[in-house]
C-alpha cells in the first residue's frame, strides 16, 4: 500500500503562495546566502518530494518500536527543546511528532527523559487500542534514545536533586518498565530516526533516515520515469 501526500504538499505551497515551480524559482536564492531561510528550504523540498509517499507493508511481525529524541533547548527564541518520535509496528510507520516541549528544560536529561514519556504515552494509547481490536501485544514495547542518562533514570530507582523538575514523568515510566510493558534502550545517534524530525542532518543521513521511515518514491512516479 501507498499513502500520498500530494494533496497536503500542495496545500502548504499554495499557503505560501509557491505552488508552481516558477514561484518556487522565484521565492529561492543561493543557499549560501544569509538570508536563504530554513522555511524556504523547506518548501523547496516539499515542492520536490510531490511524489513520496508512506509506504506500508505486509508484516507478520507485531512488535511495537519507538524512537525518541531531543533538541535541547534548540528555540533561540525561548529556549525550549523540541522532541520528536516515531512510532513503528513490525516494519510499518504508524504514528510520528515533532513538538516544541510546553516548559524549560534545565539539562538535556530532562529533555530527553520528557521527551521519552511523552511517546511512551502514545505507545500505551497504540496498545490500548490495538487490544481493543482483539490484536494484543504480547511483547514490551521497545523505546530507543540516545542519551545515556535518560534510559539509566527509566529503570534507576536512585532520584536525586535534578530529577525533581520531572519527577511525574520519572514515575509514570519507570511503573510501566516495572511492569514489562517497556523498556528504554540506547541507540547510537547514526541510527536515531527520530532525528530526522527536528534536526538539520546531511544529506545522506537524512535520505538514509528518510528510507528507513518507509517514505519512498511512488511505484507510478517510478514508471513514467523509466
Amino acid at each position: 500500500m501507498f499513502l500520498s501526500q500530494k494533496k497536503y504538499a500542495v496545500e502548504i505551497l499554495e499557503r505560501a503562495h509557491m505552488a508552481n515551480l516558477q514561484q518556487v524559482c522565484l521565492h529561492m536564492h543561493d543557499p549560501r546566502e544569509p538570508h536563504f531561510s530554513a522555511l524556504k528550504r523547506i518548501l523547496r523540498y516539499v515542492r520536490g518530494t510531490f511524489d513520496y509517499g508512506l509506504q506500508l507493508f505486509s508484516s507478520s511481525t507485531t512488535s511495537l518500536v519507538a524512537y525518541s529524541d531531543v533538541d535541547w533547548a534548540g528555540c533561540p527564541t525561548t529556549r525550549r527543546s523540541t522532541s520528536g518520535y516515531c512510532v513503528f509496528l513490525g516494519n510499518n510507520l504508524l504514528s510520528w511528532s515533532a513538538k516544541r516541549q510546553p516548559t524549560l528544560s534545565r539539562s538535556s536529561a530532562e529533555a530527553e527523559y520528557r521527551g521519552v514519556a511523552n511517546v511512551v504515552a502514545k505507545t500505551c494509547w497504540l496498545r490500548n487500542l490495538l487490544r481493543e481490536l482483539h490484536t494484543p501485544l504480547s511483547s514490551a514495547t521497545l523505546v530507543y534514545c540516545d542519551n545515556v542518562s535518560a534510559v539509566y533514570l527509566s529503570s534507576n530507582p536512585v532520584q536525586h536533586q535534578r530529577t525533581k523538575n520531572i519527577e511525574i514523568d520519572i514515575h509514570f515510566v519507570r511503573d510501566l518498565v516495572a511492569a514489562g510493558q517497556v523498556r528504554v534502550l540506547h541507540v547510537p545517534s547514526r541510527y536515531q530516526y527520530a532525528d530526522i524530525f527536528i534536526k538539520e542532518l546531511p544529506s545522506a543521513l537524512f535520505e538514509k533516515f528518510r528510507t528507513s521511515l518507509s517514505i519512498r518514491c511512488s511505484p507510478a512516479s517510478i514508471a513514467r520515469k523509466c
